[in-house]
């Protein structure tokens, strides 16, 4: 059995692509037996994508870690009827279909419910099982332009608006997802009983984007001072040979930037030493920073700015992050090898635990790899099983 604070909880994972997957391998990270269940035909879709080798691609790889796979066609009786029989024996279940699908193939929650009146069942979807965008298809760039990150992902000296050029609401939803049904099994074991969790990105998006990106929208009273957004205050600053990225605020911070900088005469500068007297003067005193970065190479500068303190760091490339002194000494990334697709590089997972520390799992479920250990953990023998193939219920 599996080490880790959820060791001993059955997750059956109805989930393709990135958010579904993303909530459901932090569970399997976390001590989770997690049940990958896969449709007809390609599987997840997440498995048409690039960057393959002996049938595992780093999408499935990074998003399926720890998780044994089952391909099972819903859509005919007998596999309703082993997927209900999953269901049966599980304590959380997770499914992103669009509203209504799961339902219609008789595995929804009132479904699931039925034979299972414990079961935390969460329900993944782009804008909510109800309501007038519900039934829109929903991919993360899409939920970023309507919940205002596109509109704030802008460098205020190239007002060109961006996408957060990676799946960050998808993940973000994963995290909630997985946070949530943490929560609800927490509440079930004081006596609550299963429930049902309705998570859309939608909502996840905003309330991931709000605790900073609204702050000009969050004091409604006229009476409240004007603020700056935070995004407002985010820089790519440019030296003498590439980018870092800085951020400053108190006085402190900013001495010791004028002393990484040589400017040792600006820290008692009538218009530059103090907050107060900087007021209002950003864009001037930021043109003449510019200056001075560029005189710079970023490897001279750089320790000159940590030795005083002033936070900042330089502009890393992913292909480089392994690397990293801190990186490596938190052993953030570790590298195993697969039995089909060789060495792989992956991300672990972030908390510490002193008392139930899960263990790192190397493994990433080929499509239908464990169908035959799972169908025999049911109590069906060769022949249901032979059965089973021949109706093509499963694989």
């Amino acid at each position: 059995m599996a080490t880790g604070p959820l060791s001993g909880i059955r997750v059956i994972d109805l989930t393709q692509v990135l958010a579904g997957p993303t909530a459901t391998m932090l569970l399997a990270d976390l001590g989770a037996d997690v049940i990958k269940v896969e449709p007809p035909g390609m599987g997840d879709l997440s498995r048409l994508a690039r960057y393959a080798k002996g049938g595992i691609n780093s999408t499935v790889a990074n998003c399926n870690r720890g998780k044994r796979s089952i391909q099972i066609d819903l859509s005919t009786e007998s596999g309703r009827d082993v997927g209900l029989r999953l269901l049966a024996g599980c304590d959380v279940a997770v499914q992103n279909m669009r509203p209504g699908i799961m339902d219609s193939l008789g595995m929804g929650y009132e479904h699931a419910a039925a034979v299972n009146p414990e079961i935390i069942y969460c329900s993944m979807s782009g804008y909510g099982q109800t309501g007038p965008y519900a039934k829109r298809a929903a991919y993360d760039p899409i939920i970023q332009a309507v919940t205002g990150y596109v509109a704030v992902q802008v460098n205020p000296e190239v007002p060109i608006p961006d996408l957060v050029r990676n799946g960050v609401i998808d993940k973000a939803s994963g995290w909630m997802a997985a946070l949530a049904i943490v929560s609800a099994l927490f509440a079930r074991g004081r006596g609550a009983g299963g429930q049902h969790i309705d998570l859309s990105m939608l909502d996840t998006a905003v309330q991931f984007l709000w605790p900073d990106g609204g702050m000009a929208d969050t004091l409604l009273d006229p009476e409240a001072s004007e603020g700056r957004r935070l995004s407002t205050l985010y820089r790519l600053t440019p030296c003498a040979d590439g980018h870092i990225v800085y951020f400053v605020v108190s006085d402190k911070q900013f001495h010791g930037l004028y002393r990484a900088l040589g400017r040792t005469d600006w820290i008692d500068h009538p218009q530059w030493g103090t907050h107060e007297s900087r007021r209002g003067l950003s864009e001037e005193l930021g043109a003449l920073l510019e200056e001075e970065f560029a005189q710079w190479k970023v490897a001279d500068l750089v320790p000159r700015m940590h030795e005083n303190s002033v936070p900042c760091g330089e502009v890393a490339a992913v292909e480089d992050l392994h690397e990293d002194p801190q990186i490596r000494h938190n052993e953030t990334l570790v590298d195993w090898d697969h039995p089909t697709a060789g060495r792989i590089r992956q991300s672990r997972l972030a908390p510490r635990f002193s008392a139930t520390q899960p263990e790192f799992r190397p493994s990433v479920p080929r499509l239908n790899e464990h169908a035959d250990e799972i169908l025999a953990e049911l109590g069906l023998d060769a022949g249901e099983i032979a059965g089973l193939r021949t109706d093509g219920a499963v694989f």
